[in-house]
């Protein structure tokens, strides 16, 4: 089969497909992965055939910001901004800015390319819409746990359907788009009203970062490593600041992922028992570590999950609220919630978490089924029946 893969290009979008994309490729499928210029060289170094379709994030949310607070911009830098102001630039620009520009750029790119079969990640509506306009089967593929009733997914939501009514594609509930979803979330703490509406193609969630070596101190480690990371997209340096001020007071050594957003120096000195890094192979490291305490992003989630770890979740935005609220259901974790973050209440959370027995018990079990869902290699297998 001819198969284009596309998502949003992103980490936390563009990651989640990758080991199916290569058991596509790897099971004789000819694989083409179409997503924002500026994220092809981390699927060449997956060894993907790439194509360039879609806007780079951070320039949506430009042209976002632009449009619904005009010449006089946002009141403040986007970190300090109240999450419900953010709703209608996060609404513009994946349920109209986004799907657009992927519309444009891959109804041509079919043309070229003629796919059989369209596996488009879920962020991504205009993968969708397009393969929907060029009569091509159509699966999505998730990225994480499905928000509910989330204010901030709900206006994306009704963004998308608007989107779609212009196009004259109707959405169903849930913005179902008429085919199989293959969910990268265990069954259990996957959201209950997605279940119950979608033909779901279970995948188990198998972390894929840019290889590297990991640092110094991980593999010989002499006492207990906390992993402390606010991901790619929404680094605070005032989070991270009170968080490595609880984690460095306790009997643990603390790995820290500063991530891009934020600047080399932004945290100044810190205690000689933490260690920063401006990026870790997240995938290669969890199976070394015993306690994750981090923003909530899925993929962070989900790793921690199979990797059978405790987690403390300090969200930021997006999908985090959810995957805390359901981090907190599964007895897998805690979390901390705005003002909440502080020095002691992390420390505090932390210690409970990297010595309370019952929690690790839940989370052994949820790595247990995390393990036995289908493997890409299983699913790549089934993807000629789902078209």
């Amino acid at each position: 089969m001819r198969l284009l893969f596309t998502s949003l290009g992103s980490f936390g979008h563009t990651f989640p497909l990758v080991p199916l994309a290569v058991a596509a490729r790897e099971a004789g499928h000819d694989v083409v992965f179409a997503t924002s210029e500026d994220f092809l060289p981390q699927l060449t170094k997956a060894g993907l055939e790439t194509a360039v379709a879609g806007l780079a994030i951070r320039d949506a949310f430009g042209q976002g910001f632009g449009q619904v607070f005009g010449e006089a911009g946002p009141p403040g830098p986007p970190g300090d901004i109240p999450r419900e102001m953010l709703f209608p630039v996060v609404a513009k620009v994946f349920g109209e800015l986004m799907p657009k520009r992927f519309m444009a750029d891959l109804l041509p790119l079919f043309e070229h390319v003629r796919p059989d079969l369209v596996v488009s990640e879920a962020g991504n509506s205009g993968g969708a819409f397009a393969a929907l306009k060029a009569g091509i089967p159509l699966v999505s593929h998730g990225f994480g746990r499905v928000a509910g009733d989330d204010p901030m997914a709900t206006q994306i939501r009704d963004a998308i359907r608007a989107h779609g009514a212009e196009l004259g594609i109707e959405i169903g509930d849930g913005l179902a788009f008429g085919g199989s979803f293959i969910d990268i979330c265990p069954e259990s703490v996957q959201d209950p009203g997605f279940l119950a509406r979608t033909r779901r193609v279970p995948l188990r969630p198998v972390g894929w970062s840019e290889p590297g070596e990991l640092p110094p101190g991980v593999l010989d480690k002499r006492r207990p490593l906390v992993y402390l990371t606010l991901g790619t997209a929404m680094g605070h340096a005032g989070v991270l600041t009170e968080a490595i001020a609880g984690l460095s007071g306790l009997d643990v050594d603390v790995l820290v992922a500063t991530g891009p957003s934020l600047p080399e120096d932004a945290l100044g000195e810190v205690p000689a028992n933490v260690r920063l890094e401006a990026w870790v192979p997240q995938a290669a490291l969890l199976p070394h570590v015993d306690l994750v305490v981090h923003h909530g992003g899925s993929g962070t989630t989900l790793g921690a999950f199979g990797a059978a770890l405790p987690q403390l979740l300090l969200p930021q935005g997006a999908d985090q609220f959810s995957n805390a609220d359901a981090v907190l259901a599964a007895g897998v974790g805690d979390r901390l919630l705005g003002a909440e973050v502080t020095a002691d209440a992390v420390a505090t959370k932390a210690r409970h978490l990297l010595t309370d027995p019952t929690v690790r018990d839940a989370a052994r079990v949820l790595s247990a089924e995390v393990a036995s869902m289908p493997s890409p290699a299983e699913v790549a297998a089934a993807l000629p029946t789902l078209a």
